[in-house]
C-alpha cells in the first residue's frame, strides 16, 4: 500500500540478535577456527599479516586477560593508530573484557588528542609511535599532566611485551549486550565532535545485517578501505564481516592503487568504501589494469553518493552498488538500496531502512511527520540508537526525543513507497531571499559534468539576499588546465543554468587541487566556508 505519510515501521522479517562483540567472535571461531579472519597489509603487499579466526579469538582473549590487570570492566581505554591488527585485537579483547573503547583518529593533533582524552575521561590509551609524520609517543606523553584520569600509555610498539603480562588464571567477565562497549566521536564536518555512547546490541546487529545483504558468504575476503576508528570500518568492516565469516582484508592505511591491488590479489567479492574512496580508486593509473572480476558488491557511504557516480561505478566494474544512509549515532547505517532495486532507485535514493529500523520524515519546525515527497528531517528508532552522548546530556536530550526518535540533522524525503532520498543536511541548507535551496540538489547536476571530480556547493553570507550560492570544484583528470578556468566557470554556469532555477546556480566558482575531508571521506564543508568568509573579510 502507498503510504499516507513519510513513516516506515520496522520491517520485522530478520531478527535481533542479543550478541556481544565477544559472542560473535566465539562463534566464528567454533564455526571455522581454521578460516583466515584477517589479512593486515601495509604498503608492501607481499608482507600480509594472515590470522585465522581461531588465532583470532586465542590473541584476543590474552588481549582480553592483559587489559583486565589494568582496567576494570566499564572503563574507557582510547586506541590512537591507524589500521594496525592490533587495532582490531583491541577491539575484540576490549570487547570480552567489558571495556569501553574510545577510537580516536590518527590524524589528530594534539590539541584535539586532549580534548578526547579528557571528555572521554579515558584511563588509558594504546598507540602507535608515529603516523605520517606526527610524533604520537612525544604528544601522548607531553599530554599527561592534562588528563589526570589517564594513568595507563601502552605504546603498540611494545605490544609483545603488553600481551605478555596477561594472567592465564584472569577470569573474564560477563558482558551483556546493551553495554556500551565504545564512544565514537563523531566526525566533526559541523563543529566540535561529541561522543557517541553505543552498545554491544547495536554494533554487532547492524554490522551483521549490512553486510549479510551485501552478500558476504563464509570463506570470500570482504576489503575494507575504510579508518578503524569510524563505524565504517570497526562495525560494517570488523563485526560485519566477522559474522559473515568472510575474510577482513584491511589494509593499514588508504591507498587507491593498494587497494586494486589486494582486489586482485584476495580475490574480494564484497568491499565496503566512502565516495572519495571509490573515486579515487577509479582515477588511479592501475585501475584499468587490475583484475577486479571477482568483485560482486560494493557498500558505499558516509557521504552523499551522487547518481552519477553510481552508475559510473556500476558500469565500470559491473557490479551491484549498494547505497546506504547512516550516522555514527544509529551504530551505522539507517537505509540501503537492495541488488534486486531498479536502476534509478539505486542510483537516486538511499534505499529503505534496514531491518528492524523504524524511519520517518519530519518538519524541522513543528516535528509533525510530512507527507511523502515533502522534504523534511530524517528520523530514525530502533536497536541501534546510541545510549546517549557521553557527559552531554543537553545535546543527548537535543537529539533523541522522549518516544526514543533518534534526529539525525539530515534533511529528506520519503516516497509512498518508503524509499528515501538526502536532500541535504539541516545546518548546510542555504537560505537565498528567504527560500530554501539544497546543495545536494546542485551537487548533483555538477557531478554529472565531464570536467567535474568532485564538488561541494556551499552558502555564504550575502548582504542583499541573507546567503549566496558557492561552489567549489576539483576539477577530473584530464580537465582543462588552470589558465582556463573562468571560461570553464563561464560553461559550468550555463550547465547548472540550464538545468535548475536561476537562484540555485552558483555565483562564485573555485577550482581546487583538493576539497578537505575528514578521514572518514566526508567533505568539510564548514572549512570551506570559513575560508571563503576569511578571505573575504
Amino acid at each position: 500500500m502507498a503510504l499516507s505519510r513519510s513513516y516506515m515501521k520496522a520491517d520485522e522479517s530478520l531478527p535481533i540478535l542479543e550478541s556481544t562483540v565477544g559472542s560473535v567472535l566465539r562463534e566464528a571461531a567454533e564455526l571455522d577456527p581454521d578460516g583466515v579472519g584477517l589479512v593486515s597489509c601495509a604498503s608492501d603487499i607481499e608482507s600480509s599479516q594472515r590470522l585465522r579466526f581461531g588465532e583470532l579469538l586465542e590473541s584476543a582473549e590474552t588481549v582480553a586477560r592483559a587489559l583486565l590487570a589494568r582496567f576494570d570492566p566499564g572503563d574507557h581505554v582510547a586506541v590512537w593508530a591507524p589500521n594496525l591488527p592490533e587495532w582490531v585485537l583491541l577491539q575484540f579483547g576490549m570487547g570480552l573484557a567489558g571495556l569501553v573503547m574510545v577510537p580516536l583518529n590518527p590524524a589528530y593533533r594534539r590539541p584535539e588528542l586532549v580534548y578526547a582524552l579528557r571528555q572521554s575521561k579515558a584511563k588509558g590509551i594504546f598507540y602507535a609511535r608515529e603516523y605520517r609524520g606526527s610524533p604520537m609517543e612525544e604528544w601522548v606523553r607531553a599530554s599527561r599532566d592534562e588528563c589526570p584520569m589517564m594513568r595507563e600509555a601502552v605504546s603498540l610498539g611494545d605490544w609483545t611485551d603488553f600481551c605478555a603480562s596477561a594472567s592465564a588464571h584472569q577470569k573474564l567477565p560477563e558482558v551483556s549486550p546493551l553495554d556500551p562497549v565504545q564512544i565514537q566521536y563523531t566526525s566533526g564536518t559541523t563543529g566540535a565532535p561529541k561522543g557517541a555512547t553505543l552498545h554491544h546490541r547495536g554494533l554487532t546487529n547492524n554490522g551483521r545485517l549490512v553486510v549479510s545483504s551485501l552478500g558476504a558468504r563464509p570463506g570470500e575476503a570482504f576489503l575494507n578501505p575504510a579508518p578503524l576508528f569510524h563505524v565504517a570500518g570497526c562495525v560494517v568492516g570488523v563485526l560485519g564481516s566477522l559474522a559473515c565469516r568472510a575474510t577482513l582484508v584491511q589494509p593499514v592505511s588508504f591507498e587507491p592503487g593498494l587497494a586494486l591491488a589486494l582486489c586482485e590479489r584476495e580475490r574480494v567479492t564484497t568491499m565496503g568504501g566512502v565516495p572519495t574512496m571509490l573515486i579515487a580508486m577509479m582515477e588511479h593509473p592501475d585501475f584499468q589494469q587490475r583484475d577486479l572480476s571477482s568483485l560482486r558488491t560494493v557498500g558505499i557511504g558516509g557521504a552523499a553518493v551522487p547518481a552519477e557516480l553510481v552508475r559510473s561505478i556500476e558500469a565500470s566494474l559491473g557490479i551491484d552498488l549498494i547505497v546506504a544512509f547512516g550516522q555514527t549515532e544509529a551504530s551505522c547505517s539507517i537505509t540501503k538500496t537492495r541488488a534486486e532495486d531498479s536502476a534509478i532507485d539505486k542510483a537516486e535514493t538511499i534505499g529503505l531502512p534496514l531491518p528492524q529500523t523504524e524511519v520517518q520524515i519530519v518538519d524541522p519546525e513543528n516535528g509533525r511527520v510530512v507527507e511523502p515527497g515533502r522534504p523534511g528531517e530524517i528520523c530514525t528508532r530502533g536497536y541501534g540508537v546510541m545510549h546517549g552522548y557521553h557527559d552531554n546530556p543537553e545535546a543527548t536530550a537535543a537529539t533523541i526525543d522522549e518516544e526514543g526518535w533518534l534526529h539525525t540533522g539530515d534533511l529528506g524525503t520519503m516516497d509512498p513507497r518508503g524509499y528515501c532520498k538526502i536532500v541535504g543536511r539541516i545546518k548546510d541548507m542555504i537560505i537565498r531571499g528567504g527560500e530554501n535551496i539544497y546543495p545536494r540538489e546542485i551537487e548533483e547536476v555538477l557531478f554529472a559534468h565531464e570536467a567535474v571530480g568532485d564538488v561541494a556547493v556551499v552558502g555564504v553570507p550575502d548582504e542583499k539576499w541573507g546567503e549566496q550560492v558557492v561552489a567549489f570544484v576539483r576539477l577530473a583528470p584530464g580537465a582543462p588546465p588552470k589558465t582556463d578556468h573562468d571560461a570553464l566557470a563561464r560553461e559550468l554556469h550555463a550547465y547548472v543554468r540550464e538545468r535548475l532555477a536561476p537562484q540555485k546556480t552558483p555565483r562564485e566558482w573555485f577550482f581546487e587541487d583538493e576539497l578537505p575531508t575528514t578521514a572518514s571521506g566526508k567533505i568539510q564543508k564548514f572549512a570551506l566556508r570559513d575560508r571563503y568568509i576569511a578571505e573575504k573579510a
